[in-house]
């Protein structure tokens, strides 16, 4: 049976509290699993205006409404008003989906730090940054990670291998095709990628290049052209445990309609042929639909 893997990624304060448990509870209505992947330090979203200068991502906000989705308080975190502490604050929420079975993993520390700044970082900075958002999940939870999901799919070299030596397991970081071990420049990580496969729903809204104008009708079409391939899902608590609440509904029950297993990223992993994933390198790429450059697989 064809899987879907749903990486569920927790953005910001607001997301932690009202969107991620939105979809726990939908989740957790249609019997589906999924990972939350969490942000654990301060939510400082208003940094991210200084993006605004970065190609494309002006027209993706008048395309998705970022005002909507994410609300002007959120948007003045970190410049006009100081950015509340998620791990903290938000603790009991995090449990709360825990509590409801659902796989619990790493996002990152600082969400727009790590997505403005780790591209260029320092093995130190790096280090520290992964090793605050691990030990503020062990405060959480009890226990330490073992998935992680690099905020904005933004990477550099030193991250597979700590994300090794501090105990994470798998990691989904990147977008690609299949799951697959990153080459390093010296050897090869021990920590498997487990790749984003395809489009978020915000990538296809408002695209005149598309077949369809709904997004959903374009993703039921890709899943269904590509049937017999196991696939890696991620959406965002801001967004799909918001405005786009229902129609993250109707895709989840077309999918299951259609036979898809709809699966969390520890099930998917435990899956597959570990011994027999491929080696690949990860490089800089472009997503449509997406501003900037991501971590892509070769």
């Amino acid at each position: 049976m064809p899987r879907i893997a749903l990486k569920i990624d927790v953005d910001t304060y607001r997301g932690t509290r009202e969107g991620a448990v939105r979809l726990a509870e939908l989740l957790e209505r249609l019997g589906v699993k999924a990972t939350f992947l969490f942000s654990l330090g301060p939510d400082h979203t208003g940094r991210a205006i200084k993006r605004a200068f970065r190609r494309g991502f002006l027209g993706k906000v008048k395309r998705t409404s970022v005002l909507e989705h994410y609300g002007v308080k959120t948007l003045m975190y970190g410049v006009l008003l100081p950015g509340p502490h998620i791990g903290r604050r938000c603790a009991e929420q995090m449990r709360g989906i825990a509590r409801r079975g659902f796989e619990v993993g790493v996002h990152t520390w600082d969400h727009v730090r790590w997505q403005d700044a780790v591209p260029g970082a320092t093995e130190a900075w790096t280090r520290r940054e992964l090793t605050r958002s691990r030990d503020q999940f062990a405060e959480v939870f009890g226990h330490f990670p073992v998935v992680h999901g690099a905020a904005g799919w933004q990477m550099n070299k030193y991250v597979p291998r700590l994300q090794r030596e501090l105990g994470f397991r798998y990691a989904s970081d990147t977008r690609g095709v299949a799951p697959f071990f990153p080459q390093l420049e010296e050897g090869v990580a021990e920590v498997p990628q487990l790749p984003t496969t395809l489009p978020t729903l915000d990538e296809l809204i408002g695209r005149t290049d598309l077949p369809e104008a709904d997004p959903v009708a374009n993703l039921l079409a890709l899943t269904a052209a590509h049937a017999g391939r196991d696939q890696v899902f991620t959406l965002h608590a801001e967004l799909e445990g918001g405005a786009y609440l229902g129609s993250f509904e109707r895709l989840l029950r077309a999918w299951l309609k259609s036979g898809f297993e709809l699966a969390d990223l520890g099930t998917y992993v435990a899956g597959l042929d570990i011994a027999r994933l491929p080696k690949g390198r990860i490089i800089d790429g472009v997503v449509a639909g997406r501003s900037g450059t991501l971590a892509v697989q070769a």
